[in-house]
């Protein structure tokens, strides 16, 4: 596996040595605590969009530079809703998140992103997140 996460298996394994007495495993041993695998919230359903959002929750961070790349290429919020005036009459768009089928994708992919920055690269996020 060798340093990276996946959209199928993000996983972090904090392992840390209790000198205290627990009443599940013996003393001394190291604890170990899995993180829950982390997946994009698509919709059940099938259709033609499927593939792609597959392809989206598959992609695979490897290197700092991707990492960072897609943290600065997917915005960390939704873009505001637009109000405009054209030839008089008053339109509204709603936010973008609603209208690109891929929101929950891209968002799970920025959230892989920003996770193998901060814990496998050791680097702190906070200039990504707002």
């Amino acid at each position: 596996m060798g340093g990276f996460i996946s959209g199928q298996r993000a996983q972090a394994i904090v392992r840390q040595t209790d000198p205290s007495p627990h009443p599940i495993r013996p003393e001394g041993q190291p604890l170990t605590l899995a993180m829950s695998t982390f997946t994009s919230p698509s919709p059940p359903t099938s259709g033609i969009l499927d593939p792609i959002r597959r392809w989206i929750d598959h992609i695979e961070i490897h290197t700092p530079l991707q990492a960072h790349l897609i943290c600065k290429l997917i915005p960390c919020t939704c873009p505001f809703e637009h109000k405009f005036t054209l030839f008089g009459h008053f339109f509204n768009t709603p936010p973008l998140c609603e209208l690109n089928p891929f929101y929950n994708e891209f968002v799970a992919l920025r959230f892989r992103a920003l996770s193998y920055l901060a814990d496998v690269c050791g680097e702190d996020v906070t200039h990504y997140i707002c």
